[in-house]
């Protein structure tokens, strides 16, 4: 891919955050650019998270995280059916099972008041268990917060970045940064593996690593460091275990282990909170997986662990004070630091956009409106969803969504063509995964993967070899060792 050499703004990082970004300045005219090291969007904290909607009670008034995760909950109602983003608004329950615990629901209550939170209510032990019957009978009491609820996280990513490109945004994937250049204390371009981008503007939205991009630029104000949270998914015959997310009541360090729905009908529990130092640490543990198995039988004693079909982990962008690092940089003209995004960073993404268009505006940027913004991404065909007559009408306009490729979750050959050739479109086995589903259920591509990988040789029109998992280096096939080789090697 050739990459521009010139634009108003880059973007650097292609996780939610910087998705939502390129979506809300792609209202506007000016020339957007996204530079994503891996080969998709979706490919750090926003693939590997706990894909929650955060009411807003948990952060400290004032904070910016309040101020973006309550305003980040409303834009999602606003937007999530023009962007075709999976959300379920099912609520969320906190879980006290000692006084002590009653007086911090008490505490959260009355913070998530100031943050602005609606509809907030301590519900009693009856109340609590008629509504989720396999909680613990230790339960005491929980907070109730209607505005919680579950969605996709890389979902969300895809749809911003989709929404964006149709815009006129430009995504340059596997184009790692090498540095901001800066002269004279002022942003002039970024130099990429693939050139050099000019631009007067940078929005530092790189996750795990975004401060070492500040630091290119001779911004040295905050440091990440990356935690880990592991988790078990388990499948969907298990799904009712409970009916609405489940947290624990939280400590300082985290909001604890969830047992919650996924937005697509599964089940699971984690994360735990685990300071590293290895930002490419993304392994799971024995004793890892023990502390979030130990964590959710707290709240939920019966975990149907012979339904587990996969374990993962994610890292979260932590700064020192905690909270979200959201401003123009001090030391530097033209470079917007989105940094230390964290939980409730997903839910906060659209709100977080909104004020980087602010701070753009008072660095000097003109923006004005486009007449022809177009807020809604094309609907895609959810084969899984349709009814029997529904389905007949689609396979007539297209044969390719009468071929199933995914038994596990309805997966047709159409829906993973449309994901290719989408506008931010699937170039890997994994980001036809997080596009479509194939792949995600109980034998986890085991039957559907070597299929994916064929269908993406032939649309990308690239040999069999050339197509990856999920990295830029992650591929699946290789040619034949010739006798030549094989008689070098000895």
């Amino acid at each position: 891919m050739t990459i521009p050499t010139k634009a108003d703004v880059v973007i650097v990082g292609g996780g939610v955050v910087g998705t939502a970004i390129a979506r809300e300045l792609s209202k506007y005219d000016v020339d957007v650019v996204l530079v994503e090291k891996e080969p998709d969007v979706a490919m750090g904290t926003s693939k590997a998270n706990s894909g929650i909607l955060h009411a807003g009670f948990d952060a400290k008034p004032g904070s910016l995280k309040a101020k973006t995760n309550v305003r980040g909950n409303k834009l999602y109602r606003e937007i999530y059916q023009d962007l075709g983003i999976d959300i379920k608004f099912i609520g969320s329950l906190v879980v006290a099972t000692s006084d002590e615990e009653m007086a911090t629901l008490n505490e959260l209550q009355v913070r998530g008041r100031e943050n602005g939170v609606p509809g907030l209510e301590i519900l009693d032990k009856e109340t609590v268990l008629k509504r989720e019957p396999n909680l613990t009978t230790n339960v005491m009491g929980a907070l109730w917060a209607p505005t919680g609820g579950v969605m996709c996280p890389f979902g969300a990513t895809i749809a911003f970045a989709d929404n964006a490109v149709v815009n006129g945004v430009k995504i340059c994937t596997e184009c790692p940064v090498e540095e901001i250049v800066v002269e004279e204390g002022k942003v002039s371009g970024v130099k990429t593996a693939k050139g050099f981008i000019a631009a007067k503007y940078v929005i530092n939205a790189a996750g795990l690593f975004a401060d070492n991009i500040s630091r290119s630029a001779g911004d040295n104000s905050f440091d990440i460091k990356p935690r880990k949270g592991e988790y078990v998914l388990f499948d969907k015959t298990v799904a009712n275990l409970v009916n609405t997310v489940i947290f624990p009541t939280p400590s300082k360090v985290s909001k604890g282990i969830l047992v919650s729905p996924t937005v697509h009908g599964n089940l699971f529990i984690g994360p735990n909170a685990q300071d590293i130092d290895d930002k490419g640490d993304m392994d799971t543990s024995p004793d890892g997986l023990q502390e979030i198995i130990a964590g959710a039988r707290k709240t939920v004693p019966n975990l149907p662990l012979h339904a587990s079909i996969t374990q993962f982990a994610g890292l979260r962008a932590a700064t020192g004070d905690g909270d979200f690092v959201i401003k123009a940089s001090d030391s530097v003209s033209g470079m917007i630091q989105a940094a230390g995004i964290q939980s409730p960073g997903l839910t906060a993404a659209p709100a977080i956009a909104e004020i980087v268009i602010g701070i753009l505006q008072e660095q000097g940027l003109i923006l004005t409106k486009k007449a022809n913004f177009n807020s809604q991404n094309r609907h895609k065909v959810k084969f899984h969803e349709l009814a029997h007559n529904e389905r007949a009408k689609v396979i007539a306009q297209n044969p390719l969504y009468g071929r199933i490729v995914c038994r596990c979750e309805t997966v047709t050959e159409g829906e993973i063509v449309d994901a290719i050739h989408a506008p931010c479109g699937a170039l890997t086995v994994d980001g036809v995964k997080r596009r479509t589903r194939a792949g995600m259920g109980r034998c986890q591509g085991g039957f559907c993967g070597p299929r994916v990988t064929a269908i993406l040789a032939r649309e990308l029109n690239i040999p069999v070899t050339e197509v990856r998992k999920d990295t830029t280096k992650s591929y699946l096939f290789f040619d034949k060792i010739t006798d030549e080789v094989q008689s070098n090697d000895e």
